[in-house]
């Protein structure tokens, strides 16, 4: 069964910088198509922050282009989150999601597999 599990989150004040990782195992296929970052803050909807296909297509949301940068490693499955430059707004529940195949977007209605979130909390 594959589990997704996600590591890297804490608290650190504005301007400053974060990694987060996620791995996702026991894939029966090659790999992930796709594994993305979402996050939740109290009180909002799950909004998609970037992607990354197995092929190396990237995307980002409005609200971390230029700050944030995702990568993957294909033979481990495990992917990447640098923010940097961080605000009190991107104080959330981070997720880390999986999806074997289809099309790659910001839509968490895409993705199959779920980590159980780690905590970014960012301090003004």
């Amino acid at each position: 069964q594959v589990q997704v599990e996600e590591s890297g989150g804490g608290s650190v004040q504005a301007g400053g910088s974060l990694r987060l990782s996620c791995t996702a195992t026991a894939y029966t296929d090659n790999s992930p198509y796709c594994m993305a970052w979402f996050r939740q803050a109290p009180g909002k909807e799950r909004e998609g922050v970037a992607y990354i296909t197995n092929a190396g297509t990237k995307r980002y949301s409005n609200s971390v282009q230029g700050r944030f940068t995702i990568s993957k490693d294909n033979p481990t499955n495990t992917q990447y989150l640098r923010m940097n430059s961080l605000k009190p707004e991107d104080t959330a529940m981070y997720y880390c999601a999986a999806a074997s195949a289809g099309v790659c977007a910001l839509d968490a209605s895409l993705y199959t597999y779920w980590g159980q979130g780690t905590q970014v909390t960012v301090s003004s």
